[in-house]
């Protein structure tokens, strides 16, 4: 038996990525004798292919291990936290079996919850994507609830997170909610899968005005918030269409990514300060680890009560690990991009 591991073999620093910049190693998998005190033998059930993994793959030593998300199930244990079987989520290298030290151990989180089947929504639902979407929309955006019903707009819709964000502010918030996505089926599927009220398909528009004009269609009063998972035109507009007292939540921007230089946004902070608006950056660790918010429980809550709906794009195999991170910037995907290892 071997452990396969996702290995980055050549450098990309502009243009998409593809199976032509990454290998399949194989290493004899570890054995459980050679585990430390407060070290972990795991088994790795699934991986996650996710934007913000972009950026590392532009600079650095190769060939080096890919890492990221992962879900899976401890096979043997020197830690008394963690016992044989019980499954887990963490960030960890792309490697189908591995030695976890202790460094590493006391970042991953149990998902006792779930059942082998299950394992995927550990990477989206109720892993990184989810709390990111809880974070930034309740903790970062804060919607108001009372006489007017405050409106979100939500780019990159039909993601991971994009997807979980629009949930939550309908279903829990009580909020309008504005998706923006590419093509008909894919606004199809946020309006009738997800509850968005209304779906941009940003694929009719080369401008920011053009796309603040299809907003304020839908929008004629503005909006309150916006989540910003994709920047570039997206975030120009929003800002045009920004209420006063508006929010906005900056979790990623995917339309650059792939680009050589880093360009900016047309932006005028000094606009913002008569009207009260605000512009927050946030990552998803303070609600992901418990620091912040109450994200295991009133995730696990609301997909138990059926309030959120859960879609994902599977890739089976760990070979096909580059298929799934190069799908994530050609719009092959939908919801949670998951490789079933």
């Amino acid at each position: 038996m071997t452990a396969r591991t996702v290995t980055l073999t050549k450098l990309i620093p502009e243009g998409l990525p593809g199976p032509e910049h990454f290998e399949i190693a194989e290493t004899p998998i570890p054995d459980a004798s050679v585990l430390k005190d407060g070290e972990l033998l795991v088994e790795v059930h699934c991986m996650s292919a996710d934007p913000y993994l972009r950026s590392g793959v532009k600079s650095g030593e190769v060939p080096r291990a890919m890492s990221g998300f992962v879900v899976g199930s401890v096979t043997a244990s020197k830690s008394a936290a963690w016992a044989v079987g019980t499954m887990f989520g963490g960030s960890l290298p792309f490697a189908t079996a591995q030695v976890v030290d202790a460094k590493l151990v006391a970042g991953l989180w149990p998902l006792k919850h779930l059942k082998r089947e299950q394992a995927s929504l550990g990477l989206g639902v109720f892993g990184m994507p989810g709390s990111t979407a809880y974070g930034g929309l309740l903790g970062v955006l804060r919607p108001e609830k009372g006489e007017k019903v405050e409106t979100i707009w939500v780019s990159g819709a039909a993601g991971a997170v994009g997807s979980l964000v629009g949930q939550l502010a309908k279903k829990i918030s009580g909020c309008t909610v504005i998706g923006s996505c590419g093509g008909p089926d894919k606004c199809k599927m946020v309006t009738e899968k997800f509850g968005f009220d209304h779906a941009i398909d940003y694929k009719t528009v080369k401008t920011a005005e053009e796309l603040a004009a299809k907003l304020k269609e839908v929008a004629p009063n503005g909006i309150d918030m916006y989540f910003d998972n994709v920047g570039g035109i997206h975030f120009e507009a929003a800002m045009m269409a920004l209420a006063p007292h508006g929010r906005v939540a900056v979790c990623g921007g995917i339309s650059k990514y792939n680009n050589g230089e880093r360009s900016a946004e047309r932006f005028f902070p000094t606009d913002m300060i008569y009207t009260f608006q605000r512009v927050e950056g946030f990552m998803c660790a303070p609600w992901l680890t418990g620091k912040k918010g109450n994200f295991h429980q009133e995730m696990a809550k609301w997909h138990a009560e059926g309030k959120i709906v859960v879609e994902e794009t599977k890739f089976e195999g760990v070979d096909k690990w580059p298929l799934a991170f190069q799908a994530l910037f050609t719009g092959g995907n939908k919801g949670k991009v998951v490789v079933n290892v």
